[in-house]
């Protein structure tokens, strides 16, 4: 590469913006990733945190009447988030809403990625007939987990299918699947299926790198992978088996989420910054 390629600017989005943001009213609406879960602070109402509430902090300092409404829940399938969030969420008059969904149906066995997307779809479309910029996230690449890695073809298809809608409607994407960051155990739950603290940081920065908004997140390092044996490797994965994926899969059968019993943990849009959400979490 020339020294002229190396001096030129990045492509938008990835130029800082000199400006503060556009945005006044941000919604979030999907299922647990949007929710927080794995990134628990039980100061916060709902008791996690998450990459949502991470990029609300951030557009909350930059100007001075900002509101965020947290609408999602976990466990949620894709037909329940587009019937029981999208109407609330245009109620509260956005101007910037983001919608992850359809991960729940994609990772069930016989999931038909083209049917979700469809029914994705109608909740973009309906999110964007009021003029909001609505972002739109692709799937994890899980190429390096030996438990989804069978979903790998599911997961590319529907993020095809996201990038082809958001084309349709002038969304912007927040590209998971070559947030390479994540791709590591080090930046996930436990459970293996839910971001930790560190990896919803990562999401957060890199939505903010999607809608151009300068900030000072910096990369969370993570500690360095612990030396184990192929046998201590066995053992660990026995004790997820039976902490995390027997219990999903008999939820499955018994037709049960784990969101049965939740509501949304902000669902009316008010000002928003993290030390006075933990004031109101205290009161």
């Amino acid at each position: 590469m020339s020294s002229e390629e190396t001096d030129l600017p990045h492509r938008t989005p990835y130029i800082a913006n000199t400006g503060a943001h556009p945005w006044r009213r941000f919604v979030a609406i999907g299922d647990s990733f949007t929710e927080g879960i794995g990134d628990p602070e039980p100061s916060l109402e709902g008791g996690h945190r998450g990459w949502a509430d991470r990029v609300a902090e951030v557009l909350a300092m930059q100007v001075d009447d900002f509101a965020y409404a947290n609408l999602a829940v976990r466990g949620r399938l894709i037909g329940r988030i587009v019937e029981e969030q999208v109407e609330p969420a245009l109620a509260l008059t956005p101007d910037l809403v983001t919608f992850c969904a359809g991960g729940n149906d994609i990772i069930r066995p016989g999931a038909d990625p083209d049917a979700v997307a469809a029914t994705f779809e109608d909740g973009v479309a309906r999110l964007s007939s009021r003029g909001a910029t609505v972002v739109v996230f692709t799937g994890i690449d899980v190429a390096w987990q030996p438990v989804f890695r069978s979903m790998r073809g599911k997961i590319a298809i529907y993020n095809e299918n996201l990038r082809a809608i958001a084309d349709r409607y002038d969304c912007i994407v927040a590209d998971q699947w070559a947030l390479k960051e994540i791709q590591d155990p080090r930046f996930f739950d436990a459970d293996r299926l839910h971001l930790n603290s560190l990896g919803h940081h990562e999401v957060a920065r890199m939505v903010l790198r999607a809608l151009n908004v300068p900030n000072d997140l910096v990369p969370m390092q993570p500690d360095p992978l612990p030396v184990t044996t192929w046998r201590t490797a066995r053992v660990g994965d026995l004790v997820w088996a039976r902490t995390h994926l027997v219990p999903w899969v008999l939820r499955r059968l018994r037709h049960q989420s784990s969101g049965d019993e939740v509501t949304a943990k902000r669902p009316d849009a008010l000002p928003y910054n993290r030390l006075t959400a933990r004031a109101s979490a205290e009161r």
